[in-house]
């Protein structure tokens, strides 16, 4: 199955999937309101305001696995990541993103290896997988990494459309 096919659900509940994306390259980013680097956001909608007009989007998927560290409603995280930072980009419904409940898009993700050649858990709130624009994982880049470090920019410029 294409990451494109896999059913997906938007903050609000309504049904999509990264196909409604297809032809972008995505940045897919597990996010979280009350974690250490939930500043990160920041970085995210900068890149999102940079690059989206080259084809390029974030995909925010909330996650409340790590610490409870995303314990709110869909309308709380809305509401908090629109008045705290601005976000623009699309943001799903809170998804598991390790264990038995992992959702299928990150049983596909997570079998991307990292730089170091690691696969498997994601490790912590905002790890992120850039998927080419051919809906193929590309490159996985652990929580520590900024979203506006120079492997991550690199790996974005280097896979947007022509």
């Amino acid at each position: 199955m294409s990451l494109y096919d896999i059913p997906l659900r938007t903050l609000t509940g309504e049904p999509t999937t990264l196909g409604e994306h297809r032809g972008k390259v995505l940045l897919v980013v597990n996010v979280a309101s009350k974690c250490g680097l939930t500043p990160q956001y920041e970085g995210l909608e900068r890149l999102q305001k940079q690059y989206a007009d080259r084809g390029f989007t974030v995909v925010g998927v909330p996650c409340n696995q790590f610490m409870g560290q995303e314990p709110g409603t869909a309308e709380e995280i809305g509401t908090f990541c629109s008045a705290t930072y601005g976000v623009t980009f699309p943001m799903l419904e809170k998804t598991d993103v390790n264990g038995d409940g992992r959702h299928p898009l990150y049983t596909e993700l997570t079998e991307l290896a990292d730089a170091e050649g690691q696969a498997g858990d994601v490790q912590w709130n905002f790890e992120k997988f850039l998927v080419a624009a051919d809906g193929t994982p590309a490159a996985r880049f652990r929580p520590a990494v900024e979203p506006e470090a120079a492997e991550v920019v690199a790996a974005i410029e280097e896979r947007l459309p022509a």
